[in-house]
């Protein structure tokens, strides 16, 4: 997959029109536009305005096969607290959700 595809494929994940992603990365239509619709890839510095929109590493970017698994904030802390806990609570706390 090609720089722009991946591009194409985040933005429609999100449901992003090509304005959205625009304005999460502090760019302009024309200029995303213009590299989208000229299929040449983006400046590395464009690239990365591009991923910190998107809230996403440059390595996640090119994890094709990966499946990248976007967090926020809230999902982040509770995973550093679970990973905190001793087993046997972190095994008490799945059952619970499980519920």
């Amino acid at each position: 997959m090609n720089v722009n595809e991946r591009i194409h494929q985040l933005r429609l994940a999100r449901g992003w029109s090509v304005n959205n992603l625009a304005m999460e990365s502090g760019m302009t239509q024309s200029t995303l536009n213009s590299i989208l619709s000229r299929n040449t890839p983006p400046k590395i510095e464009t690239l990365q305005s591009i991923c910190n929109a998107f809230k996403i590493t440059l390595a996640q970017f090119f994890m094709v096969d990966e499946q990248v698994e976007l967090v926020n904030e809230t999902e982040k802390e509770l995973l550093m607290l679970f990973r905190r806990l001793p087993i046997r609570k972190q095994q008490a706390l799945l059952e619970i959700l499980a519920k």
